[in-house]
């Protein structure tokens, strides 16, 4: 993947916006990358599961293959065509768990929480073990300012898997809306759990202020994962970036990070799905002030 280190002002790329940061350091690490392109291999397979569903399928196959199709669609960013697949796939397959967690995300990007809520719930009431249902329904409370029901899942979601810093991010971040002072002590002491060095690790680090914004947006290229492209992390780093700055109250600065966060179209992270609704509330808390 193509990228620029930029010393430019997001005023060259985001019209009309304001730069990032007044320190000439924050802009000189800026990373920009080239968007994500829909994959070859999905649009070919969305060209054949199109032709199989015009063979005569059972139903619990014609289920599986609207739920794979709305899938793709998804991931390609395609949400109305994706929504209108798993609803046929839940019309055939009315167990299909998976179908109900797709649709409640949607929904929860819309802002449609209580129909976001019936479909985790369902996804949950099928399989009790599907922990992403209970993610996305701690982040559809946390959108809905539910903040203690949201802390509930997500604290279930972060005990099942202590080492993975997005949980604990996440966890965060709920955290902070109930106590602040105690959100930084509790994230400190989880931070004793994360292994390893990756990357993701310094999205902590920056929220307590153990590393400044600038480095780390210098430590944006290093370490890359061979499963990983720069684009994918990009999406991730201007999305905490853009909640780092909500929680300093720089509503431009946050601005910028969400629509630098939906310019990579990595559509399947939940840090683009939820993008562009943090980029409206980051709008209207400019508006108020």
């Amino acid at each position: 993947m193509k990228y620029v280190l930029t010393c430019l002002s997001l005023l060259t790329l985001l019209s009309g916006c304001a730069t990032l940061s007044s320190g000439s350091q924050t802009q000189q690490a800026l990373v920009i990358a080239e968007p994500e392109q829909a994959p070859f291999n999905y649009q070919l397979e969305l060209s054949k599961l199109s032709d199989i569903l015009a063979q005569e399928l059972t139903a619990e196959q014609k289920g599986l293959v609207y739920y794979r199709r709305g899938a793709l669609y998804d991931a390609m960013g395609l949400r109305t065509l994706a929504r209108i697949d798993f609803n046929r796939a839940l019309e055939y397959r009315p167990r299909l768990a998976d179908a109900y967690n797709f649709l409640g995300i949607q929904y929860t990007e819309m802002q449609e929480f209580q129909y976001a809520y019936e479909a985790f719930d369902s996804a949950i009431e099928l399989n009790p073990e599907h922990q992403y249902a209970y993610l996305n329904r701690g982040l559809a409370e946390y959108y809905d300012q539910r903040i203690d029901l949201s802390h509930q899942d997500l604290l279930r979601h972060y005990k099942a898997q202590k080492q993975d810093p997005y949980r604990l991010i996440w966890l965060y971040l709920v955290e902070v809306e109930q106590d602040p002072k105690g959100a930084a002590k509790k994230l400190r002491q989880r931070q004793q759990q994360l292994a390893g060095d990756d990357w993701s690790n310094s999205l902590v680090e920056l929220f307590l202020g153990d590393i400044s914004e600038a480095k780390f947006l210098q430590g944006l290229t290093a370490n890359l994962h061979e499963e990983e492209t720069l684009t994918e992390r990009l999406c991730e780093a201007y999305f905490y970036l853009g909640k780092y700055q909500q929680l300093r109250h720089n509503w431009r600065q946050a601005i910028n990070y969400f629509k630098l966060a939906l310019t990579t179209n990595v559509y399947e992270f939940v840090e683009h799905r939820f993008a562009s609704v943090e980029l409206q509330r980051s709008r209207a808390q400019l508006t108020a002030e």
